[in-house]
């Protein structure tokens, strides 16, 4: 997948079947839709392009309103949203930083500036909630008959459902703040996961004597967070078998290395002798996150916070178990 920052891009094709949108989690109902995107544009024989935004239009609105409260709590990283969008098939992404200028712009200009002269989109396809340009004044009534007047097809498709409930990035955002992590992957089609670079962090963890794999999440707000029971990709053959913290790990110092950021830190509960102490540094690895074990404490001294630790890695141990037995008996 080709991926741009901006439509004003010398190497954008010069046609495309396009939708838009956040695609926060890339649920299934986002699938579906680029599903039927990728069949639309190898009719018409032009790549399929999704058109997205970074930060999310409601990060900037509460910026700007100085209301963190707004923002959405973000399912995956622009990292994971591209990844996913790549597995989808989709040939080009469109990165627009969603500012002021794209905030105020009106929804004719928008279709003029963007959709015709900057993708020059012979199709587009949206959802049925979808609105656009200033104060989402423009709807799919106006899309539809701007299309048939500048010659471009306009479609919308209808909502997703999975056991009657309504696939979306609120209902996955939902699943993932209770901690359900099988309603979010049935939501998802996959387990729940964040992937990026490993990097160092205080080495507490191995001081302790349970070394971890530390990754950024780059937004402040994530939507899921506490101790997980996890399976690691990246690092073996086979997925390995850990238990993760996602959050801001209240019990250190909030001036450690990582500055207050939050970070999803993996131990493996048995680690690969291949890598070595510093094997895993700078590696990309994926950490699906498959089970809740707790939200996040916060230990009064190291001492506690060790014994927390192991008693976490036992109930990681104690689920993988029972999956293993669970999938013995399903296989009988």
């Amino acid at each position: 997948m080709q991926i741009f920052r901006g439509f004003h891009h010398p190497d954008i094709a010069p046609a495309c079947a396009l939708t838009i949108g956040n695609f926060d989690g890339v649920h299934r109902g986002h699938q579906a839709m680029l599903a039927l995107l990728n069949n639309e544009a190898r009719h018409r024989r032009v790549p399929s392009c999704v058109l997205t935004f970074e930060p999310h239009p409601r990060d900037y609105f509460a910026g700007a309103l100085r209301k963190p409260e707004l923002a959405p709590a973000r399912i995956a990283t622009l990292r994971d949203k591209l990844t996913e969008l790549a597995a989808c098939g989709v040939a080009q992404c469109v990165v627009v930083p969603f500012d002021e200028r794209l905030s105020s712009q009106q929804p004719q200009a928008f279709i003029d500036e963007v959709l015709v002269r900057g993708l020059r989109a012979r199709y587009v396809l949206v959802g049925d909630d979808f609105r656009f340009g200033a104060k989402r004044s423009g709807d799919y009534a106006m899309l539809d008959a701007a299309g048939a007047a500048g010659g471009f097809d306009v479609a919308r498709m209808n909502s997703y459902e999975v056991h009657t409930l309504r696939v979306s990035s609120s209902a996955v955002r939902d699943a993932l703040a209770c901690g359900d992590m099988q309603a979010a992957a049935t939501l998802l089609g996959r387990p729940y996961s964040i992937s990026g670079h490993v990097v160092h962090g205080r080495k507490l963890g191995r001081d302790l004597g349970f070394r971890t794999l530390n990754l950024r999440f780059s937004h402040w707000k994530p939507a899921a967070s506490g101790i997980f029971a996890v399976h690691v990709h990246g690092l073996d053959a086979a997925p390995l078998e850990g238990v993760a913290n996602l959050g801001i790990r209240p019990s250190l110092d909030p001036n450690d290395v990582n500055g207050g950021r939050v970070l999803l830190e993996t131990h493996c509960l048995d680690w690969p002798v291949h890598l070595g102490a510093e094997g895993a540094y700078g590696k990309i690895v994926r950490v699906d996150l498959l089970h809740k074990l707790h939200d996040e404490l916060k230990y009064e001294s190291l001492d506690a916070l060790t014994s927390g630790i192991a008693r976490d890695c036992d109930d990681a141990r104690g689920f993988f178990a029972s999956t293993r037995r669970q999938t013995t008996r399903d296989r009988i």
